[in-house]
């Protein structure tokens, strides 16, 4: 199904929802996005953003638009960087599929978290700052900014290795043995509730942050389509398996790469820095969270590789390189899970 923005239908939306709009749009797709399509609008007015669920059938819960702006729109008066978010349509008669539009943020986007464009050393700035808006993500106050019941309440890390294995196999276009060990191995080894529930990104990278132009500052935290409320070591433990994936364009880690050398943090160091910004003695158990991590990582990208050969991808030559990764991180999670 086509993924082009009827701009005509937007304006006449925009005229009695969104007057600030303006018009005419000139909508241009941004590349590299497998979830939801996201568009850079043009106008007379400024520049905006518009991102909508993908056209076509989705599975249930998937590609979340409302929850994106529910969160983000939430978290404007917070120490989270975020755009500031204009309007919902949940109406698919107006484009297709539900949208909102936010404002344009200016920042620079880093894709490798090798930051070779970086000098070496301005890369920790970057990675410090990273990691503080971590921990401002970590530490939203919940009932002040009414996200206390944005996601459901109990067992994090099970409740979504649930909804993830149930998401895998509806999506699944062959058999993985280590997939499925993976998933009996966390089942098994599901460590207890330990209390701790703070709002979730749900996919936390490098890549998913727009810097300041001029700073080692967050300027924006993009991508909120997983966040939800649970167990602040999953978004931390996702940071680090970023880092363990190869030094490729695909894989857009840092294995092999001398980080001392290149100014860049050691898994340590984040994790360090992290739990003394939180006031944290340390984390037990961290090899659960990177093994489930993996696990989940593994389960978005079989829907990416579903969605690229039912013809829904975003962007479907990328979208089927990515899911060949599947069964790298099922063999990486059972690794990190028996160490």
């Amino acid at each position: 199904m086509s993924l082009s923005l009827d701009t005509a239908a937007l304006e006449d939306w925009a005229r009695t929802h969104l007057p600030a709009l303006g018009g005419p749009v000139t909508a241009t797709k941004f590349s590299g996005g497998q979830s939801n399509p996201t568009y850079m609008l043009d106008t007379p007015t400024g520049r905006f953003v518009l991102r909508r669920k993908p056209p076509g059938v989705l599975l249930k819960s998937a590609h979340a638009v409302d929850r994106e702006y529910r969160v983000q729109k939430a978290l404007a008066d917070t120490d989270v960087p975020v755009p500031k978010m204009h309007a919902l349509c949940e109406d698919d008669s107006v484009i297709g599929s539900a949208f909102y539009i936010m404002d344009h943020v200016e920042g620079r986007n880093f894709d490798q978290p090798s930051l070779p464009d970086i000098a070496p050393k301005d890369r920790s700035p970057l990675i410090d700052a990273m990691n503080r808006t971590l921990v401002a993500i970590h530490s939203v106050d919940l009932d002040g900014t009414g996200l206390a019941d944005y996601g459901p309440p109990g067992h994090y890390c099970e409740r979504q290795t649930e909804r993830w294995t149930k998401q895998y196999r509806a999506t699944a276009t062959e058999d993985i043995a280590e997939m499925d060990a993976l998933i009996d191995w966390l089942f098994a080894n599901m460590p207890p509730d330990d209390g701790q529930r703070t709002l979730v990104h749900g996919d936390y990278r490098l890549d998913n942050l727009l810097f300041a132009p001029d700073a080692p500052r967050v300027a924006a935290v993009l991508d909120w389509e997983l966040s939800t409320t649970g167990h602040p070591y999953a978004d931390l433990a996702a940071v680090i398996m970023q880092w363990s994936m190869p030094a490729t364009t695909e894989g857009r880690g840092l294995e092999g790469i001398d980080r001392a050398a290149h100014g860049l943090w050691s898994d340590r160091q984040f994790i360090d820095t992290y739990c003394e910004r939180r006031g944290l003695p340390g984390i037990e158990d961290f090899h659960f969270y990177l093994a489930f991590t993996y696990f989940r990582m593994a389960a978005i990208l079989q829907g990416v590789k579903k969605r690229a050969l039912d013809g829904n991808a975003s962007d479907p030559d990328r979208a089927l390189k990515l899911g060949a990764y599947v069964p790298f991180f099922a063999r990486s999670g059972l690794q990190a899970a028996t160490g």
